[in-house]
């Protein structure tokens, strides 16, 4: 898929280690109702915010509020000081293109690698998939968070972070997931 990335747009963010922390509540009234609150450390920190979400012509919406922060830990702790606690921490490689008017991520998680088509409405996005060869009714609207503890459940593990040094000689299938590859060339289609 990187082959494909690289011949059909161009790197406008290139590969960099991502931790991301999630916060919530101890009752989870944020992931209850839908919405997210995440701390990212990259090359640089910035603070996410997602409301609920919504589907419009098979694309995923939600509101995104994002900003940078000076300081990664000092985020953290004032989070912490607000009540909010980490209840998930997952990290991933992930590598930014650019084609035509869509952004296109790599994101190369210990339980696989993902694309996340971002682009100004649900067509922009339909057009970028084919352009890629991929299987439209095969994309995932889920987080890598439900993805995640999806299989934690379905393998019994029981530590909660998703991270290169858990998934360490694990290999993971895609269907303990519940998600079916999408990329028609991996699947010599």
């Amino acid at each position: 898929m990187q082959v494909k990335l690289e011949q059909l747009g161009q790197v406008i963010a290139p590969r960099v280690h991502e931790v991301n922390l999630r916060f919530d509540t101890p009752d989870f009234s944020l992931t209850s109702s839908g919405r997210l609150l995440r701390l990212r450390r990259d090359s640089r920190a910035r603070v996410t915010y997602k409301g609920t979400g919504s589907v419009k012509g098979g694309a995923r919406l939600r509101q995104e509020l994002e900003f940078t922060v000076s300081d990664f830990e000092a985020a953290r702790k004032l989070f912490e000081a607000l009540g909010y606690q980490v209840y998930t921490m997952y990290e991933k490689f992930r590598t930014t293109y650019q084609l035509k008017d869509v952004e296109v991520v790599l994101d190369e998680l210990p339980i696989g690698d993902f694309l996340e088509i971002e682009g100004p409405d649900s067509r922009s996005i339909r057009e970028a998939s084919s352009r890629l060869e991929l299987y439209w009714d095969r994309r995932i609207l889920e987080s890598y968070t439900v993805l995640f503890e999806r299989l934690r459940q379905e393998m019994g593990f029981t530590f909660r972070d998703l991270s290169f040094t858990n998934f360490e000689g694990i290999t993971v299938n895609p269907s303990k997931m519940g998600i079916i590859i999408g990329d028609q060339s991996s699947l010599g289609s």
